[in-house]
């Protein structure tokens, strides 16, 4: 009887470590708010969660926050879109093994009686000018994430710098893609937002889309790992799975074919990659 209480008990041990080792590991993506919101990852991380034994656990945020989450050491990876800072954050130690993932583009909406007149022109920079002289609602992201920092560069190129209360044509939301979009239908005002969000917000807002096309609107996005040598406790053999799962051929594909509405919302981009100017 005790011999077999014993072997009860022994089986019962390794059973329970058994479990144990089979308790899907913890990873952190930091991420954008369209990259999310959008379904991308919704569609993608189960398939590498399953293959890997690990669960995703993804922050999304504006690619400013989401860079500095990496850099409190509060994820194992991150999937951004604004490559300069991406750049610095791998150039001050912060990341390592960065790679283009995929592309898509910015554009603008607006009402559908066009009140600044910016339908049909080519130039970003000329749109915002064309908007802020006829003092027509704008409404930015004004969270630093990839999309503001794109926006601030055409201000930039302008010689301009609007600001949220002082210029009463121009509002900085401070929220994700989708509820700024929100905010210019319920103000009917002047947006730009990135293809991805349009392609899945489109039928959801009264706003029209006015201008795109210009090779300044490209939006490349890149994956980094935290560098392990400033966060030991990283995932960092998950992440380098992770990076090689978005960059594989079969990922790729995957990229390439999530589609909303019968639409493409992102395009492939690590071979012969698109890089914004």
């Amino acid at each position: 009887m005790k011999k077999t209480l014993s072997l009860m008990l022994g089986l019962l041990m390794i059973a329970s470590l058994a479990a144990q080792e089979k308790e899907p590991v913890k990873v952190i993506l930091s991420t954008t708010t369209s990259t999310y919101e959008t379904g991308l990852l919704d569609y993608m991380l189960p398939v590498f969660e399953k293959e890997n034994n690990c669960k995703v656990h993804c922050l999304s945020l504006g690619t400013g926050k989401a860079i500095q989450v990496a850099k409190d050491g509060n994820a194992d990876i991150i999937l951004v879109h604004a490559r300069a800072a991406e750049d610095q954050f791998v150039a001050e130690g912060w990341g390592v093994n960065r790679q283009d993932v995929m592309y898509n583009d910015f554009l603008f909406m607006g009402p559908k009686e066009d009140p600044a007149g910016i339908k049909g022109m080519k130039s970003a920079t000329e749109v915002l000018k064309k908007i802020s002289d006829a003092k027509q609602p704008f409404i930015s992201r004004g969270d630093d994430s990839g999309t503001h920092k794109k926006e601030k560069g055409f201000w930039k190129k302008l010689n301009m710098t609007p600001e949220s209360g002082k210029d009463s044509w121009y509002m900085e939301a401070g929220q994700g893609m989708a509820a700024t979009l929100k905010i210019a239908d319920e103000k009917n005002a002047y947006i730009m937002l990135d293809r991805a969000t349009y392609n899945f917000q489109k039928n959801n807002t009264r706003l029209v889309l006015l201008m795109d096309g210009d090779d300044q609107l490209l939006n490349p996005y890149g994956i980094i790992a935290v560098n392990p040598e400033k966060y030991p406790e990283v995932k960092y053999d998950l992440a380098m799975k992770m990076i090689e799962f978005f960059t594989s051929e079969r990922g790729q594909k995957m990229i390439a074919d999530y589609k909303v509405n019968g639409e493409q919302l992102y395009f492939p981009n690590f071979k012969n990659p698109r890089v914004a100017k």
